[in-house]
C-alpha cells in the first residue's frame, strides 16, 4: 500500500496547497484518483439518522433521487494543485468565489488575549484556560501520571503538558516530524500518526525534556496531502486505529484510503474495520456496547446546506459508510451516485450540521457532570468555511438511546464562531479528565480550555 514520495516533491506539493489555502483549517477536501475499495457494502440500519440541531438546515428527504446528469468539472480546476479545496469551486458564481479555507494565525495566542469571555455554556459548567503557547494544538493523549500529549497538524511538534504540585507547564516533546496531528498513550508508551508513518516513544515519561527519538513502527500509508493528516485512538481490544482519508474533496479512492484501519500495538496485523470514509478526525467507543463510534466530514461544493457531516457506528467489522457513493445517508453524489444506491451502505446514526468538521468526540464517562451526561458524547465542530454563513465553531452534545441510537443533537460549548460569521477559536479534541473535567483543544489560539460543573472563579459567558 505504500508509495514512495522523493521529499523534494512532497515539500513542493505542500507550498502550493498552502499558496491556496488548501490546507488552511477545515477537514473537507479532494482530486479524483482510482476505483474505490473492493469491500462489500454492507446493509443500512433500519433507525434513521437524527436530526442536525435545530440551528442547522433540515437534512434532505429520506431518499433523494440520482441526479439527472453528473455535474461538470470546472475548466479552473486544472490549474489546481492536486487535493485543492478548490477543485470543484462553480464557476462564475460570485458566492462561491467568496469561499475559501479560513487560514489560523500563525502564533499561539497569548493567554492574556484568550477569548475566555466569549465562550458559553450551561448554567453550572465554567470554562477556563488549562494550558496555553501551543501553535496549532490538535489530538490529546492522557497519561496515568496525568501528562497530557498533543499533537499538531501544521507544525512539526508533539507538545507534553506537564501538571506537577498544580502547576502546568507546557514541553515541546519532540520537533522534526511532518503533520504529526494523531496521538495516543497506552502503558508508558506514545504513539504518534504522521502524514504517512505511525511511530512511538517507549517510556516517554521519563523523557519529557530530552527530546527522544520516536521509532517508526508502521510506514504503510499514503502520503497524500489532502486529508493527510491521521487521527488515532488505542481501542478496547488494545489495537491502534487511524484514520486514512479520500485523497481530495471528492474521488473515487482506490483501496488504500477513504477507511478507518486498526493494526496490533507493534505495527503488524493491520486490517479495514470501516470502508466507505471520506474523512474521520475522531472517534471513540461506546463504554457499554464496545462499538466504534466515529465523526466523518462531508463533501464540500455540493451546495452550501448540504451535505451534513456525519457521525456513524460500526457495528461489525467492514462496513461501507457510503462515500463517495452517498452521503448523509440519502444523498447520491450528482457525480459518483450513479448506479448506486443509498440503502446500499450504512446510514449515520446522527446528522452533525452542513460542512460544520465534526472533529474529535468522545463519550463522557466522569462523574463531575450531572447524571444526565453520563455515557453521552461530546463533538468538537470545528466550524465551516465553505458556506456563507458558517455553522458549528462549537462542542455539540449528543444524547443517546439506550440502544446506541441518537436521540438528539444540541449545541453545548458556544463562542468559538461568533454572531459576525468569524472564529475566535476553532475547537478540535475532547478529552476526559480523570476528576471528571472535560478539556477542549483549541488550534486558533494554540491552547487547550477546562470545562467543570459546580462553583468556579472563572465563569465562562457570564
Amino acid at each position: 500500500m505504500n508509495r514512495r514520495v522523493p521529499r523534494g516533491t512532497l515539500l513542493a506539493a505542500t507550498l502550493a496547497l498552502l499558496t491556496t489555502a488548501a490546507l488552511a483549517q477545515q477537514q473537507q477536501e479532494a482530486p479524483a484518483q482510482a476505483p474505490a475499495p473492493a469491500a462489500t457494502p454492507a446493509p443500512a440500519p433500519a433507525a434513521a439518522p437524527a436530526p442536525a440541531p435545530a440551528s442547522a438546515p433540515a437534512p434532505a428527504p429520506a431518499a433523494a433521487p440520482l441526479a439527472a446528469a453528473p455535474a461538470p468539472a470546472a475548466p479552473a480546476a486544472a490549474a489546481l494543485p492536486p487535493g485543492s479545496p478548490l477543485i470543484g469551486r462553480p464557476d462564475n458564481n460570485p458566492a462561491a468565489a467568496k469561499l475559501a479555507p479560513v487560514p489560523a494565525p500563525p502564533l499561539a495566542t497569548a493567554e492574556n488575549k484568550l477569548p475566555l469571555d466569549k465562550l458559553k455554556a450551561p448554567k453550572g459548567f465554567n470554562i477556563e484556560v488549562y494550558a496555553s503557547g501551543m501553535p496549532n494544538a490538535r489530538s490529546m493523549a492522557l497519561s496515568e501520571k496525568g501528562t497530557i500529549y498533543v499533537g499538531s497538524r501544521l507544525q512539526d511538534k508533539v507538545y507534553a503538558i506537564t501538571n506537577k504540585d498544580g502547576k502546568r507547564q507546557v514541553h515541546v516533546l519532540v520537533s522534526g516530524l511532518y503533520r504529526p496531528n494523531g496521538v495516543a498513550y497506552k502503558n508508558g508508551t506514545l504513539y504518534i500518526a504522521e502524514l504517512s508513518q505511525i511511530s512511538k516513544i517507549d517510556n516517554v515519561e521519563d523523557q519529557i525534556d530530552k527530546s527522544p527519538k520516536p521509532v517508526v513502527i508502521y510506514k504503510d500509508l499514503p502520503k497524500d496531502e489532502a486529508h493527510g493528516w491521521k487521527f488515532m485512538a488505542i481501542g478496547p481490544d488494545n489495537k491502534l486505529y487511524v484514520e486514512v482519508g479520500q485523497p481530495g474533496n471528492n474521488v473515487l479512492h482506490d483501496k488504500d484510503h477513504g477507511q478507518i484501519r486498526r493494526l496490533n500495538l507493534d505495527g503488524t496485523g493491520a486490517e479495514v474495520v470501516a470502508f466507505g470514509v471520506r474523512h474521520s478526525v475522531g472517534f471513540d467507543w461506546n463504554p457499554k456496547t464496545k462499538e466504534l463510534y466515529f465523526t466523518d466530514n462531508g463533501r464540500d461544493w455540493m451546495s452550501e446546506d448540504l451535505p451534513n457531516d456525519e457521525l456513524n457506528r460500526v457495528t461489525k467489522v467492514g462496513q461501507d459508510f457510503g462515500a463517495p457513493y452517498c452521503y448523509q445517508g440519502n444523498i447520491a453524489d450528482p457525480e459518483f451516485g450513479w448506479g448506486h444506491s443509498c440503502s446500499e451502505f450504512v446510514a449515520p446514526v446522527a446528522l452533525m450540521g452542513p460542512h460544520a468538521a465534526a472533529l474529535g468526540m468522545r463519550f463522557y464517562t466522569g462523574t463531575m457532570f450531572p447524571s444526565e451526561y453520563r455515557d453521552q458524547i461530546f463533538v468538537a465542530r470545528h466550524g465551516s468555511w465553505n458556506r456563507s454563513k458558517k455553522f458549528g465553531g462549537d462542542i455539540a452534545l449528543v444524547k443517546l438511546n439506550k440502544d446506541g441510537s441518537v436521540k438528539s443533537v444540541e449545541p453545548f460549548i458556544t463562542g468559538f464562531l461568533q454572531p459576525d460569521n468569524n472564529y475566535v477559536g476553532r475547537p478540535v479534541d475532547v478529552m476526559n479528565m480523570p476528576d471528571g473535567a472535560m478539556l477542549i483543544s483549541d488550534d486558533w489560539n494554540g491552547a487547550i480550555w477546562r470545562v467543570t460543573y459546580g462553583p468556579s472563579k472563572k465563569v465562562a459567558g457570564r
